[in-house]
């Protein structure tokens, strides 16, 4: 039997990430992953910040969140290849294929859409899904809240709606 993190083990270990992060030792600004997108596309692209609002908003721009994302997808590939030996590629998840239907566009139809709404509300509520369940809620931000909030709800009710398991 495979031994996994304790939730409490794990929840002491994202405050540290979080006091790190926050720290002067780290970032010194708050954990959020949609920054660098901007940020690589301007540079990219060669876009004059002067000329673009949005990226003379962005404070401290590029420093660590693509090496974050970059290290938590190769961590992730590593944890699940060597670790948990639980790697396997899929387009359509065995909970998909027995609640929903087989049809792999439908699934990736269905995810397109709902990853859209997940940004598009968050992005409303003035940040990013990483920097609102991360760093807002560890700050008690009234939009991280309400985000959260809203999201906890919504899975709620897409789960039941789409993975009813009573028996027809």
């Amino acid at each position: 039997m495979k031994r996994r993190l304790s939730w409490w083990a794990g929840g002491i270990l994202m405050a540290l990430l979080l006091l790190f992060t926050f720290s002067v030792f780290g970032a010194n600004r708050p954990i959020g992953a949609s920054t660098y997108v901007p940020y690589y596309a301007g540079i990219l692209f060669g876009m004059d910040p002067q000329h673009y609002t949005y990226l003379q908003e962005i404070e401290k721009p590029g420093a660590w969140e693509g090496i974050m994302l970059l290290g938590a997808l190769v961590g992730g590939f590593i944890t699940s290849v060597f670790i948990t030996k639980s790697f396997r590629l899929s387009v359509m998840p065995t909970a998909w294929k027995k609640y929903k239907n087989n049809s792999v566009l439908s699934r990736l139809l269905w995810s397109f859409f709902g990853g859209f709404l997940l940004i598009i509300g968050a992005r409303l509520a003035g940040g990013c899904t990483s920097g609102h369940f991360l760093s807002g809620m560890s700050q008690t931000a009234f939009s991280s809240m309400i985000f959260g909030g809203v999201v906890l709800v919504t899975l709620l009710v897409t789960g039941k709606l789409f993975y009813n398991t009573k028996e027809k």
